[in-house]
């Protein structure tokens, strides 16, 4: 009867185990954001400055950027979900799904 103490983990380590690693994966999902929304940014810029070039103004080819960005992010968001999932934390998982939808959506509203 020991054996079967020891292996079964207390309900108190457990919802600490899964606290961290909703934490941890909340701010993995929040520092890829960062880089996603620093790269738009500079893409911004780096628009605004062609634009002062002078040359024919024309219609700008679409931006495939924020498109590429949030789509990829999304992806990444949507792969974490399906294996927290797999792996029995649904309710980490279920955050995840989620979040998934808000970012396809918003990378379908920015389609060009």
């Amino acid at each position: 009867m020991a054996d079967l103490a020891d292996k079964q983990p207390s309900d108190e380590v457990s919802a600490f185990t899964a606290g961290c690693l909703l934490l941890l994966v909340l701010v993995a999902d929040v520092a890829a954001g960062l880089l996603v929304a620093i790269v738009l940014v500079a893409r911004g810029w780096n628009r605004m400055g062609e634009g002062s070039g002078g040359t024919a103004a024309g219609v700008p080819p679409p931006d495939w950027a924020p498109v590429l960005g949030f789509g990829g992010l999304a992806l990444a968001l949507g792969v974490t979900a399906v294996l927290l999932l797999r792996v029995g934390h649904q309710v980490i998982g279920a955050v995840q799904l989620t979040l998934c939808v808000f970012l396809a959506v918003h990378t379908l509203r920015s389609w060009p």
